[in-house]
């Protein structure tokens, strides 16, 4: 993949995690804007779009949001989707207050054990139909 599909930020999740198609799911459902677009890591974009910000897609370890060129990682990442949107949710990127080398070890730590401490999908998550439009 030489372009990044034109449109809003792209957020990139693992849709074999219970955890992260349960956050999937609710950003859809409180992104009234339809700004976020999703992609999985195990799909051809989300996989070629970990690849070309230099992360393995089959041992990831972290969700991205990718807005143009440009790609956060870790805590900054979900502060940025709950950010984006709106209220009342935007009240928690209060928390970017925090260093980011206390907020990325919690989310890491998080990240790692995802699958043993909220299970794994035997498949990926697909959205209901009225969600489809805005999975790349």
């Amino acid at each position: 993949m030489d372009t990044i599909p034109a449109g809003g930020p792209i957020i990139l999740f693992d849709a074999e995690c219970i955890l992260c198609s349960a956050n999937a799911q609710f950003v859809l459902s409180q992104d009234g804007e339809k700004r976020f677009r999703l992609a999985s890591m195990q799909g051809e974009v989300g996989s070629a779009l970990y690849r070309r910000f230099g992360i393995d897609p089959g041992n990831p370890d972290s969700i991205i949001v990718v807005d143009g060129e440009h790609m956060l990682r870790d805590s900054d990442a979900v502060l940025s989707i709950y950010a984006g949107l709106g209220w009342p949710l935007k009240v928690l990127s209060v928390f970017r207050l925090v260093p980011r080398f206390i907020r990325d070890p919690l989310y890491l730590l998080i990240a790692r054990n995802r699958y043993r401490l909220f299970g794994k999908r035997d498949s990926c998550w697909l959205p209901s139909p009225e969600y489809r439009d805005r999975l790349l």
